[in-house]
This record gives structure tokens, C-alpha cells and sequence, in this order.
């Protein structure tokens, strides 16, 4: 297939930028691997905590018996589909470590990943939405007010640096999980310790996979769910439809213009029509309709105003990053190479889309988002690097869907028409699809 000189250059370019960028992070985990105390870590990082108390006491840094808890010394059963001859069991053991490092292989490595560091005394309903969120010990009083907002599971991933400091956030966390009881009825904790800072996709990837419901929310922690959005989808017939079927249900998010109005959440609207009244009056706007309009506009706001009906999302773009609620089941998992600020999420969100999930407004519930000070600094060089990775991504997710499409004869099925209409802008992308049939022989579809 021919290509043009202009855009064999841009492409050029691209893999030169994404080959940088990999070789950055094989140079950094070598130089990390190289450390002596890091690879007495790489067996297992931290291996501290405990579900137990017993190991616990207040007032120390040295709060955790290393000897009696050893994560490291966890093991998974895995059951033969078939058993043979042999006469020992008919299970296999993996070592949790070694498996968790496959699960999250594409995160920077090594990370100690501790399921149900905590795990809530509830027991849930599968049909119930669970909320998967990350956080940082400094999120601790925000999250703290979802949980007593939301009371349903929550599954939530804490990352602890891997540092002389660790046990003191260890130790904070033991504090905050005895401070609320709700914390013990809804929370499951999953901590990941290592030295790696805003793996963002990756902490995303482990809450969703201990979530111990059907359906999940992909929340940020300082959101608050103004509306009792778990009645609503008990009530709404057509929004459980849609979730069964695999499609994607969104809250609209909302920020208020003046910041000091977004501190308390316990002020916030919790009706439909005074949001409304707010934002003909300028004091509440989509989220980021300022700073970065595309991140929401595909939600139509101006439709959600008017409507009491779920809605299809007619005008999705790559940069578009609602919040949803998704089937934990057949949903793809958010991309673990961004790392850092910028894009990681809006990556997500596009590769869900293009696989075939709809997306569908809910018309009663939203989000307003609590506000706090954002730290520039931190964001501002990882933007730029995602951004280039972004780029080279689309295109990679367009063939890579568009072959997997064609070799389950679903190329003219609606399954790919989110794919189409996505990536029918990336050049060279229709002519390829023409080449398919030349370059893997498959069978016609069968008639139903």
C-alpha cells in the first residue's frame, strides 16, 4: 500500500516520539532494578499491612508485623478444565505476585498490588453499581464523604509510594478505615506500593477488578453524586436495559464558576431543575467548559435540560471523558502505557467506544465536582507526553479493532459502526479495510 511522504513523515515522527518513550521506561525500571533495595522489594514490595488489627497499634511508625503478614506468601488455585491420570489435586498454585504481575503487566514494573487490603463486611447485590475510584492518603477526608453520600460498594484503589514514609500511610489508612463504619460495611481497599507516581489507568484497572458487583462507575473521588442515583436506576427500566445489553450510561459533571461555591458538597443542588436554574444564571457550568470544552460537550447539555429520557451520545469525540457506569463483564480495559496527567483517561473512554459500547445519557442524575486546588507543576509534562502516545494510539486501536472486526465477520455488523465513524479519519484506514480480504481469508457469516 502506497503512502504519501508527508504522512509516512508524521508517522515517522509519531513512533520516533512513542519509541522514546518506551525506552525511557525500560531505562528507568533498569536503573530501578539496579538498586540493591529494590530488588529485595521486586519479590514482593512492602510486605506489610494487614487485613487483621491484630498487627496493627497506634502512635507508631512500625505499626506492621512482617514476620506474621507476608502477601508475598499468597497463592491462587487454579482448577484443571480437565483432570488426568494423576493423583494429586486437580488444582494448580500460582503465586498471587507472580499472577498480579502478569493482570497489570503493561504498568511500569515492579509494583506490589494487595488485594482486599480491607474488604467491606457487606455482602452486595450483583446488580448494583459498584463505584471504583483511586486515591492518595491527601483524598482521604474527600473520599471519606463519598462514601457516606453514596452508601453502596465502592471498590478503591490507594497508591502508597515505596519509600521510608510508607508506614505512616499505612498506618493513616488503618486510621480512616476505623474512624467511619461505613468505610467497613462498603469499602473494599486494594493498595498498590511502589515508586511510580500517577499510574492512573492502571489503579483504574485494579478497583474494576475487585469489584464484587456486575456493573462498575469509573468515578473520580472528587465528584459528589448529587441525586439518588441508585433508586433511579432501579426505577428506570430503559438505563438497566441499556447497562444489561453492555452500553455505557453517563452523569453529567458540573463545576461551579465561583470555587468557594464548590467546597461543601453538603450545599449542593439535588434536583434536575435547580441545576438548571443555576446554570441560566452562570453559577454552575458543564465541567471544564472553559478549560477544555471537548472533555464533556458530547453529553449535550442543552438536551439534558430538557429531557426525562436516557439518550444516545450522537456526537462522540477522542477527547471526550465523561464519567460511566459500564458492564464489568466484556468492557475493555483502560490502557496502562499512560502514565502521568493528560489523555489517560479520555484513552479509556475511546477504546470502549470504538469496540462497539454506546453511550447513553442518564436524564436525572449528575455530578458536581468539589474544588480543590490543582498542582500545575504535575501535569503540565505528562499532558504533552500522552498527547504524542494518544495520537499513535488511535491509530494503533483502529487497525487493531478493524482486523479483530473482520476476522469475526462483525465489519458490517452496528458492533463496528463506532468504530467507522471514528476512525474513517485516520488516513489510510478505508484502503486497509479494502486490503482485508487479501491479507486474511476468512468464511462468509453464517445465515441466521
Amino acid at each position: 500500500m502506497a503512502v504519501a511522504p508527508g504522512n509516512l513523515l508524521s508517522c515517522l515522527c509519531r513512533y520516533a516520539i512513542f519509541g522514546f518513550l518506551v525506552s525511557s521506561v525500560v531505562y528507568s525500571t533498569i536503573f530501578l532494578f539496579g538498586s540493591e533495595n529494590l530488588q529485595k522489594n521486586a519479590a514482593g514490595l512492602i510486605q506489610k499491612g494487614a487485613s487483621s488489627l491484630n498487627a496493627y497499634s497506634y502512635g507508631s511508625h512500625s505499626a506492621f508485623d512482617v514476620e506474621n503478614v507476608h502477601y508475598s506468601a499468597q497463592q491462587m488455585r487454579v482448577q484443571a478444565a480437565r483432570r488426568g491420570k494423576q493423583v494429586e489435586p486437580n488444582t494448580h498454585a500460582i503465586d498471587e505476585d507472580f499472577y498480579l504481575s502478569k493482570a497489570f503487566g503493561n504498568a511500569m514494573q515492579p509494583s506490589k498490588v494487595i488485594p482486599y487490603y480491607f474488604k467491606a463486611d457487606g455482602v452486595f447485590d450483583k446488580e448494583e453499581v459498584t463505584i471504583t475510584t483511586l486515591i492518595t492518603e491527601n483524598r482521604f477526608p474527600v473520599f471519606k464523604k463519598l462514601v457516606r453520600n453514596y452508601r453502596g460498594p465502592i471498590s478503591v484503589t490507594l497508591w502508597i509510594r515505596d519509600d521510608e514514609f510508607s508506614d505512616r500511610h499505612f498506618t493513616a489508612l488503618h486510621e480512616l478505615y476505623e474512624s467511619e463504619p461505613l468505610l467497613r460495611q462498603y469499602v473494599d481497599v486494594h493498595v498498590v506500593v511502589d515508586r511510580f507516581d500517577f499510574q492512573l489507568n492502571m489503579w483504574r484497572n485494579v478497583a474494576r477488578l475487585f469489584a464484587r458487583t456486575d456493573y462498575f462507575m469509573l468515578l473520580d473521588v472528587d465528584f459528589h453524586i448529587c441525586t439518588d442515583l441508585k433508586r433511579h436506576l432501579k426505577e428506570n427500566e430503559m438505563a438497566r436495559k441499556f447497562l444489561r445489553e453492555g452500553a455505557a450510561l453517563i452523569l453529567p459533571a458540573f463545576e461551579f464558576t465561583n470555587e468557594d461555591d464548590g467546597v461543601e458538597s453538603a450545599t449542593f443542588p439535588k434536583d434536575k431543575k435547580i441545576v438548571e436554574k443555576l446554570a441560566q444564571n452562570k453559577k454552575l457550568v458543564p465541567f471544564h467548559s472553559v478549560k477544555f470544552a471537548p472533555g464533556h460537550a458530547a453529553s449535550n447539555y442543552a438536551k439534558w435540560y430538557t429531557t426525562d429520557d436516557v439518550y444516545q451520545v450522537t456526537s462522540f469525540n477522542w477527547k471526550y471523558e465523561p464519567y460511566v457506569i459500564l458492564r464489568r463483564e466484556g468492557t475493555p480495559w483502560c490502557d496502562e502505557r499512560f502514565v502521568g496527567y493528560g489523555a489517560n483517561k479520555a484513552a479509556c473512554l475511546y477504546e470502549i467506544y470504538i469496540s462497539g459500547i454506546d453511550y447513553y445519557v442518564l436524564p436525572q442524575d449528575f455530578l458536581i465536582h468539589q474544588s480543590h486546588a490543582y498542582p500545575e507543576s504535575k501535569r503540565s509534562g505528562g499532558r504533552k507526553l500522552n498527547g504524542e502516545l494518544y495520537s499513535a494510539f488511535r491509530d494503533e486501536l483502529c487497525l487493531r479493532y478493524a482486523k479483530s472486526m473482520y476476522l469475526a465477520n462483525e465489519l458490517d455488523t452496528p458492533k463496528a459502526e463506532n468504530l467507522k465513524s471514528q476512525c474513517q479519519q485516520l488516513k489510510g484506514f478505508e484502503t486497509a479495510l479494502k486490503e482485508f480480504p487479501q491479507m486474511w481469508k476468512t468464511d462468509p457469516p453464517p445465515h441466521l
